[in-house]
């Protein structure tokens, strides 16, 4: 069968930095688009933020810059250089994407304004990340995950237990969940210019991300529920996590409590309770405020069983339950495996190593490549032959330092 890739033959330059439009042009690449991603001589710094990971930094193996760099071409360009600038231009004039993560004020600066572009370059797609967004007063304010996402965004302040230290939130957690919001306004926009011929605007921020994630929790709050929360207090004894006796957490998930009670206090040993009307409907426990009494008796049977042997019981039983499972537990789950969430790759420096997939499958196209990133610069030479500039005026570029060509 022939293999087709949704986006093949669409060019897009990247003008962005660390993680989350990165990963947006990473989505994109994976789908055929062919991502010319623009850097300076200094480079992304995100080629340098292994250590941030607590990971070794080296350049024959980058593990953390191809989780947001695999499937792309690499340009370097000098814009404060005139052939630098110019060359950029050549490529917008041949592509059809352009996605940045420059603030405004540098945007303008540069004189690459939406505004700008639109008039240059009219069937032009102009993709922007944003911290807080373009508008209000925060606009101008340089942000990352951990601070649009995280904790503005009301995830720092709810999602641990109440009376507890704030959850310690995984480095660009907020990052890779915008980067497919950025994506699918992308391909809306390509869409959208097959029918008008007429480029557009997209934008998107970490903040905004954050309040559609939140969208229960903000509407919750609304009727007087407060955040955080105790796991002693959730509404549904039946939907919470409670821990094992070999000290792991499980989590159980059984909306309908009443259908469900005696099957479920059955399953914990503890038949004794099916007449007490404290507990034996949803109703009755949240008239009487009996969640914890409910909680303290599934904890109690809970913690007197291993993890494997509940998850075990539950299984056979159908009843919806997960382990709080680890990180490297994931590289070991064959669930992850079978749909390709996890890739093995292999680095100039002999290791193999395990990277994240991106999660949208294409029957016509199979799973994407992985082809890991090269260094600064390493295209500069290809794609600026692509826009039509020869060998000469290329040397001649480098010797102005207006480009590097790795």
């Amino acid at each position: 069968m022939t293999r087709h890739k949704p986006l093949e033959g669409v060019r897009v330059v990247e003008l962005a930095t660390y993680a989350a439009a990165p990963a947006a042009l990473r989505v994109l690449a994976d789908w055929g688009a062919e991502v010319w991603k623009v850097e300076s001589f200094d480079g992304d710094p995100y080629r340098r933020q292994a250590p941030v990971f607590n990971i070794p930094l080296k350049e024959d193996e980058n593990l953390s810059f191809d989780m947001t760099s695999l499937n792309k071409k690499f340009v370097a360009l000098n814009l404060k250089n005139a052939g630098g600038m110019q060359a950029l231009h050549s490529m917008l004039q041949n592509a059809d994407v352009l996605v940045t993560s420059f603030r405004q004020k540098a945007l303008d600066k540069l004189g690459l304004s939406y505004d700008v572009l639109k008039d240059k370059y009219p069937r032009l797609v102009m993709a922007q990340m944003f911290g807080y967004g373009d508008k209000g007063p925060e606009k101008d304010t340089a942000g990352y995950d951990v601070t649009c996402y995280v904790a503005r965004g009301g995830i720092l302040g709810s999602f641990h237990e109440r009376g507890t230290s704030p959850i310690n939130e995984p480095n660009a957690f907020g990052d890779y969940q915008v980067a497919l919001t950025l994506a699918s306004g992308i391909c809306a926009a390509l869409y959208a210019r097959e029918k008008t011929g007429k480029g557009d605007r997209v934008v998107t921020s970490l903040f905004h991300q954050a309040l559609w994630a939140m969208s229960v929790p903000i509407m919750s709050s609304q009727y007087g529920n407060t955040y955080p929360k105790s796991r002693m207090e959730v509404a549904n004894p039946f939907n919470n996590t409670y821990r094992t006796s070999d000290d792991r957490w499980l989590i159980i998930c059984v909306p309908d409590y009443d259908v469900y009670f005696r099957k479920m206090m059955g399953l914990f040993g503890r038949e004794d309770v099916f007449e007490d009307e404290d507990i034996n409907t949803i109703g009755n426990v949240l008239a009487r405020k009996t969640q914890s009494k409910a909680i303290g008796i599934i904890g109690e049977s809970m913690g007197k069983k291993p993890l494997a042997e509940w998850l075990k019981i539950f299984k056979e039983n159908d009843v919806p339950c997960e382990k709080g499972a680890l990180p490297s537990e994931i590289l070991e789950d064959p669930q992850a495996w079978a749909i390709d969430g996890l890739r093995k790759v292999t680095y100039p420096s002999g290791n193999e190593r395990v990277i994240t997939t991106t999660p949208v499958r294409f029957e016509s196209m199979g799973d994407p490549d992985a082809v890991i990133a090269r260094g600064l610069g390493a295209d500069t030479a290809s794609v600026l032959k692509d826009c039509g500039y020869p060998d000469a005026d290329i040397s001649k570029m480098q010797q102005d330092k207006a480009i590097i060509c790795g």
